[in-house]
């Protein structure tokens, strides 16, 4: 079981205990490891995503602290399971609407074949140590997050690719790559991501692109947020997480954002504000790409939603097509 005196405050004093959790593993069965998982996620009122792939585990999970613990014994005694890596936040209330446990192709998806952490990673560098790092005039940092992420905060510094996916990583760096490393002696490549899956498969794609300094910070933005006091922080900004907390902000506490549900981008209090705002129905990013049929069918949704919460209940319905977030990346 976990000690609640190893989480950090915002977990420890959170009635609801937040893991987000990868690992990869050399899966021969993945789909035979998706009914038990689901079957104790259920019987220990577990919610939230994971997701089942050949090369391993990845997702994040809500519930109570000895729920949380039980599924993380589960998992960590599958096969290659034994060092998952696991980031704890807390948060005022349950997160996710359900469980769900999905079987992928990736379980983050890159789309490079032959692309294995397993095989090869970059170095990982402690969240005590980025910061040396990241100031050296020889350190190339990018932000292997998706755009929508970037815009609400990243380190100092750093290069955004603008992608919409990462899927799109690969290509953007082929097409850049002359211009990020140029000639003669190759900088330091540092990347970095929300809870450090994505680094695990970038990190790996560039090794196989033949650089060699390649580096990532250990625990992703989550860790360095939990572990470096603000006071000592390159951190600009919130950090965009996959639930229904939106952002977080350093040691973990839940942060100002909120989320469209038209679009799926998170927002500030200054898009809030925006006479082009209006909850549940559109925002400032959004409002000019729907109809105003569209608009109407999003208002009788987030009337049946404000319906079922003054009656105590829960109004999951059906959303609409994502242009943003999708809780499958850390």
């Amino acid at each position: 079981m976990m000690n609640p005196a190893d989480l950090p405050p915002a977990a420890h004093n959170a009635p609801v205990c937040v893991a987000a959790l990868y690992q990869f593993a050399p899966f021969a069965d993945h789909a035979a490891l998706r009914a038990p998982l689901a079957a104790l996620c259920e019987a220990e009122g577990i919610k939230g995503t994971l997701l089942l792939a050949h090369e391993g585990i990845n997702g994040t999970i809500a519930g109570t602290h000895s729920g949380i613990s039980r599924v993380l014994a589960h998992i960590r005694a599958l096969p290659g399971c034994a060092g998952l890596d696991v980031k704890f936040s807390g948060a005022r209330e349950m997160p996710f609407l359900r469980m769900k446990v999905r079987l992928k192709n990736e379980i983050v998806t890159m789309g490079e074949p032959g692309t294995d952490p397993l095989a090869t990673v970059g170095t990982y560098v402690a969240p005590e140590d980025w910061n040396a790092l990241i100031a050296d005039p020889d350190t190339i940092v990018i932000d292997t997050r998706n755009d929508y992420e970037v815009a609400i905060g990243t380190f100092q510094g750093a290069i955004d690719p603008e992608t919409a996916s990462f899927r799109e990583f690969p290509q953007w760096f082929r097409a850049n790559r002359e211009r990020l490393l140029g000639e003669g002696k190759a900088p330091k490549v540092a990347m970095f991501c929300t809870g450090g899956i994505r680094c695990e498969k970038s990190t790996a794609f560039l090794k196989q692109e033949g650089i060699e300094d390649v580096f990532h910070l250990k625990g992703g933005i989550l860790k360095y947020l939990e572990t470096v006091a603000p006071e000592e922080s390159l951190w600009q900004g919130e950090c965009f997480v996959f639930d229904a907390r939106v952002s977080v902000g350093h040691g973990l506490e839940q942060g100002d954002y909120t989320l469209c549900f038209a679009c799926r981008l998170p927002l500030s209090g200054e898009d809030r504000a925006s006479p082009l705002f209006e909850e549940g129905v559109a925002c400032p990013h959004c409002h000019a790409e729907r109809s105003e049929e569209q608009r109407e069918r999003y208002r009788e949704r987030h009337r049946q939603q404000q319906l079922a919460h003054a009656r105590g209940e829960e109004h999951i319905g059906v959303g609409p097509p994502a242009r943003g977030p999708v809780p499958e990346a850390q």
